[in-house]
C-alpha cells in the first residue's frame, strides 16, 4: 500500500496526543487512511484556491456580484457529479477514490486559464465537478465504515480536510506575499494532489459491492426522505457559512479592513485550522454530549463568530471572528452525516447521503453567490450578518431530524 508521506503521520500523532492517545483513535486513524487522505486532498485543493481569490478575481475582471454569479457554475458541476455519484462509485468499487483523486489533481491546473470571466466560469465548473466526485465518494465510504466498525469516523476525516485547507491557505498566502504567481503555486498543488491520489488506495474497500440494484426512494420500504431533507437543510446552512467565509474573508480582510497583500490568507487559514481542531475535539465530545447537542452548541458559537466578523473594526478582530466561525461549523457536517447514517437502513445509506449532499452541498456554492450579491449592495459586513442568520437556522433543521425514527430493518430490494 502506498503511504501518505509526512503530513498524515504528523496529524495522526498530534490527534492521538490531543485526545489522550486512546486506542479508539488509533483504530479511527487506521480505518480512515484512504478516506482521510481524500478529504485532506480536498482541503489542499480548495484552501490553495481560496487564499488566491483576490488575484483570481482581479484577473477575471469581475465585480463582487459577478464573482458570486460565476460561482453558480461550480454548483452546477458539483450537483451533476453528486447526482451520478452512487452509480459511479458502485461501478468503480475500490478504484473510485484514487481515480477521483487523479481528476482532482488535474483540476488544480484549471485556475491557470483564468484571464476573463469566461475563463473563471469554465474553471469553476470543472473544479466543482472534480471536488464533488471525490467528496461524495469519500463520505459514503466513511459512513459505510462507521456502520461496519461501529467507530465514529466522520469528525477525524473532516478534521483532515480542515487541516489540509488551512495549511494550503497559509502556503498560498506566503507564496503570494513573496511574489509567486498562480502559475508557480498551482502546479505545486497539482503535484501534491497527484501524490495524494496514489495514497487513496484502500485495501479495506475491495469488498465494496459492484453491480446489483441501486437503492432509490421508490425501491425502499420506508421512504428515507423524512431524514434526508432535514439533514440536507443542516448541511446547506453549514456549507453556506463555511464556503462564504472561505471565499470572502480574504477580500474582506485585505480590501475592507486594510490588511496588507497576502494577509487576507489568514482568514481562510484560520477557518481551516480551527475547523480541524474542532473536529479533533468532536471525536471526544460527540461521545460525551451526543451529536445533537454538539451540533446545537457549535452552531451558536458560529453565530457569534459571524457577528464578530461583521462588526470588526480592524483585520485582527475579523480573523478572531473567523476562528469562532470555524470552531462553530467544524462538527456540524460530520455529525449530521453520522446522524443521517443512523436514521436510514444500511442499503439506503449511500442513496440517502448522496441525496442529502446533492441538496445540502448547494450551500457550498450558493453561499458565496449570495454573499457577493449582498456585498455589492450593502457591503461584506452586512453579508456576514446574513451568515449569522443562516447558522441560527440549523436549530430547527436539527429538531426535525431528531424526530425521525431510525429505520433499522434492512430493505428488501
Amino acid at each position: 500500500m502506498v503511504r501518505w508521506p509526512g503530513l498524515y503521520a504528523v496529524l495522526a500523532t498530534a490527534g492521538q496526543s490531543a485526545l489522550g492517545g486512546s486506542m479508539q483513535l488509533r483504530r479511527v486513524v487506521r480505518e480512515s487512511r484512504a478516506t482521510g487522505v481524500a478529504l485532506a486532498a480536498l482541503g489542499v485543493f480548495w484552501g490553495g484556491f481560496a487564499a488566491q481569490m483576490p488575484v483570481f478575481k482581479l484577473r477575471a475582471g469581475v465585480s463582487d456580484a459577478g464573482l458570486g454569479g460565476l460561482l453558480l457554475l461550480s454548483a452546477l458541476g458539483g450537483m451533476a457529479a453528486m447526482a451520478a455519484g452512487p452509480q459511479l462509485q458502485r461501478a468503480l468499487g475500490a478504484r473510485a477514490l484514487p481515480l477521483f483523486g487523479v481528476v482532482l489533481a488535474g483540476a488544480a491546473l484549471m485556475p491557470l486559464v483564468i484571464g476573463s470571466a469566461v475563463g473563471l466560469g469554465c474553471a469553476l465548473l470543472l473544479m466543482g465537478a472534480a471536488m464533488s466526485s471525490l467528496d461524495i465518494a469519500a463520505n459514503v465510504r466513511i459512513s459505510q465504515r462507521e456502520a461496519e466498525t461501529d467507530l465514529p469516523l466522520m469528525n477525524w476525516n473532516h478534521a483532515l480536510f480542515s487541516f489540509g485547507f488551512g495549511a494550503a491557505a497559509v502556503a498560498a498566502g506566503l507564496a503570494r506575499a513573496a511574489g509567486a504567481p498562480p502559475e508557480v503555486i498551482q502546479p505545486v498543488f497539482a503535484l501534491i494532489l497527484a501524490g495524494a491520489a496514489l495514497a487513496m488506495r484502500d485495501a479495506a474497500s475491495s469488498d465494496l459491492a459492484v453491480g446489483g440494484p441501486i437503492a432509490t426512494a421508490q425501491t425502499l420500504p420506508v421512504s428515507p426522505w423524512g431524514a434526508v431533507l432535514p439533514a440536507a437543510f443542516i448541511l446547506f446552512a453549514a456549507f453556506v457559512a463555511e464556503n462564504a467565509t472561505e471565499t470572502w474573508s480574504a477580500l474582506h480582510i485585505e480590501r475592507d479592513l486594510g490588511g496588507a497583500i497576502g494577509t487576507g490568507a489568514f482568514g481562510p487559514a484560520m477557518l481551516g485550522g480551527m475547523m480541524g481542531l474542532g473536529r479533533l475535539g468532536g471525536q471526544m465530545l460527540a461521545a460525551r454530549l451526543g451529536e445533537a447537542r454538539l451540533i446545537a452548541g457549535s452552531a451558536m458559537v458560529g453565530v457569534v463568530g459571524a457577528v464578530v466578523v461583521a462588526v470588526a473594526p480592524v483585520a485582527w478582530v475579523a480573523v478572531l471572528g473567523v476562528a469562532l466561525i470555524g470552531a462553530g461549523v467544524a462538527v456540524v457536517v460530520p455529525s449530521a452525516n453520522s446522524l443521517l447514517g443512523r436514521k436510514v437502513a444500511p442499503d439506503a445509506r449511500a442513496w440517502a447521503i448522496s441525496r442529502a449532499w446533492l441538496l445540502g452541498f448547494t450551500g457550498f456554492f450558493i453561499g458565496p453567490v449570495v454573499m457577493g450579491t449582498i456585498a455589492q449592495r450593502a457591503g461584506l459586513s452586512v453579508a456576514f450578518l446574513a451568515v449569522a442568520l443562516v447558522l441560527a437556522a440549523i436549530l430547527p433543521g436539527l429538531a426535525r431530524l431528531l424526530r425521525r425514527a431510525p429505520q433499522r430493518r434492512m430493505p428488501q430490494l
